[in-house]
């Protein structure tokens, strides 16, 4: 079983996905406003409560931020590239994929999914080997958006911008010190945005996949940015675009 703690995302897996939680486990005393929302939508979707000492919860999310209260539920079930293809959010102009090129940080890969989600991407796709997956880590700092935003584990990743690449995607991948700026770029049509890993960016092979490579301005001392606000910059780049012809 997996541990999602933190009230909020919680509440978000209550929200969207009820059958997923199998059972709410709670530190005796738990007390307050949030804690009451989560064990209501518990109480209303069916999902067992369970009341132990907080020091049974700290053995469930050891050193995490739990407040109290954890939820446990089967594996996180992954999407496949299809269906994330699929997903296109109506109110967009294109589909937008999120491609990570061995991420290995797994709240880093929580952060990028909540930021996908909140510019609308389609989903968000990851290698099966050599890469973060899908932990309570991830759960926790997605803040509740894994619940709205399918992310799909492929075997081969260079093969995934293939398959995308035929459904009419143009591919870009992030690469500091490339010539061509963010903002050059129109972004009009299906748009897969490439990110690489911590330190060691795109490997050769997928950045040769890539249609476009582009770099983000930078002007202090420091080379580059944290991947997880790295594609934050670009997909806001993309949206800011995307909105001029939507």
């Amino acid at each position: 079983m997996q541990v999602i703690y933190g009230v909020h995302p919680l509440l978000e897996s209550l929200r969207s996905r009820p059958v997923a939680l199998a059972k709410i486990v709670a530190a005796e005393g738990r007390t307050g406003k949030a804690a009451e929302k989560v064990l209501a939508l518990a109480a209303q979707q069916g999902v067992p409560v369970e009341w132990v000492a907080r020091a049974a919860v700290e053995r469930l999310a050891p050193g995490r931020v739990h407040q109290g209260i954890v939820g446990l539920c089967p594996e996180y079930a992954y999407s496949n590239l299809g269906a994330v293809i699929a997903s296109q959010r109506p109110d967009a102009p294109f589909s937008l994929v999120v491609l990570l090129d061995g991420l290995t940080d797994p709240q880093n890969l929580g952060s990028i999914i909540r930021t996908a989600h909140c510019c609308g991407a389609n989903g968000v796709v990851i290698p099966e080997d050599r890469s973060a997956s899908v932990t309570a880590a991830t759960i926790k700092a997605s803040a509740g958006a894994i619940q709205h935003l399918p992310v799909a584990r492929v075997v081969n990743l260079g093969r995934a911008i293939e398959a995308l690449k035929k459904r009419g995607f143009w591919i870009f991948g992030a690469e500091a010190g490339a010539d061509l700026g963010m903002g050059s770029p129109d972004y009009a049509g299906h748009v897969g945005l490439v990110m690489g890993g911590e330190g060691r960016g795109l490997r050769p092979l997928i950045r040769k996949k890539c249609d476009f490579l582009i770099s983000i301005p930078m002007r202090g001392q420091v080379a580059s940015l944290n991947v997880s606000v790295a594609t934050g910059v670009i997909l806001y780049e993309i949206l800011g675009k995307w909105g001029r012809v939507s």
